[in-house]
């Protein structure tokens, strides 16, 4: 079914990961097919993969990136685990089977590919881009503050020597342009955004850039909540839900806001394990329970999605 080989209890790097994406692709030919939305500032390729049964006619999807932020592993091994629970039990779990009959999930497994081969080679707690700007020796931009929401207002820095750096202007990140571009040229299939990130054991949802609530708010909450309650279930970890400006702090240009904002309803983002004791630095030991739960939560929120087609 899957490649043995591959270990999804520990911190793979980019190249293990590329490597895993060709071969579980070319493993699974009848539910996952890849293609590549473009090129990283450095010149790697950001691979896509569709996950679901193929089907002649156009399926209803869902898309979710891990790995915006570079030093966030939890996030980059989330995927790989997602990809890996779905293919191997597509046909024994009832609701997986059921969710790639009916939809399609588009997983990216790493989004900012040039920050997290950074944050091995160079600097662990790397976050940003790898991106130059004429004028500055500081690199990179923050991928979640790039977006066409609300940008470079709330919770965002023109400084380019930030972390929180906004960047030169919307979608100035190529990363961010990639994956602008495929969600707009999908944007009547795709039905849910999800996005992964580190660490505080958060369900977030839109709005960041402003404290207005979202036109769905009420909605959002009530699946966030149970999605949390079924994370919970498994091992006790407790997640907050809630608007990401007064859950967390407020942020603008971030990736979730502007899936809101062009329509996709479902928009979530989630900061995984821990809150606070290891931070980004989330022991491999966690990898293990950490997916675990979060899938419990993922499937919750794609089985509503489903329903609610």
């Amino acid at each position: 079914m899957h490649t043995r080989s591959h270990d999804y209890t520990k911190y793979n790097n980019w190249n293990t990961i590329q490597d895993w994406v060709i071969s579980i692709t070319s493993a699974n030919p009848t539910l996952i097919s890849r293609t590549t939305i473009g090129n990283t500032y450095e010149g790697r390729p950001m691979h896509l993969l569709k996950i679901g049964k193929s089907s002649s006619s156009t399926k209803p999807a869902i898309f979710m990136d891990c790995g915006i932020h570079a030093r966030e592993w939890i996030s980059h091994a989330f995927c790989q685990w997602f990809i890996k629970e779905a293919v191997s039990t597509y046909g024994s779990d009832p609701e997986i089977t059921s969710l790639l009959d009916q939809m399609d999930v588009f997983v990216l497994p790493v989004f900012n590919v040039d920050g997290y081969v950074y944050s091995w080679t160079n600097d662990r707690m790397w976050r940003k881009t790898r991106s130059k700007k004429s004028g500055s020796s500081c690199v990179g931009a923050d991928p979640n503050r790039n977006f066409d929401a609300g940008w470079c207002t709330l919770g965002a820095s023109s400084s380019p020597c930030s972390d929180t750096y906004c960047g030169a202007s919307v979608e100035s990140e190529i990363e961010v342009k990639n994956v602008a571009n495929f969600i707009r040229q999908n944007r009547s299939i795709i039905k849910a955004y999800l996005t992964i990130h580190s660490y505080s054991q958060l369900l977030l949802f839109p709005y960041s850039y402003k404290y207005g609530l979202a036109a769905d708010h009420s909605e959002l909450l009530r699946v966030a909540e149970a999605a949390s309650q079924a994370l919970r279930s498994l091992y006790g970890t407790a997640y907050t839900s809630g608007p990401g400006a007064t859950t967390i702090y407020p942020a603008s240009g971030g990736s979730d806001d502007w899936a809101y904002d062009l329509g996709v309803k479902y928009s979530y983002t989630f900061e995984l394990r821990d809150t606070g004791r290891y931070g980004f630095l989330l022991p491999e030991s966690q990898i293990k329970p950490t997916c675990e739960e979060t899938m419990l939560a993922i499937k919750y929120i794609a089985a509503y999605v489903q329903k609610n087609l």
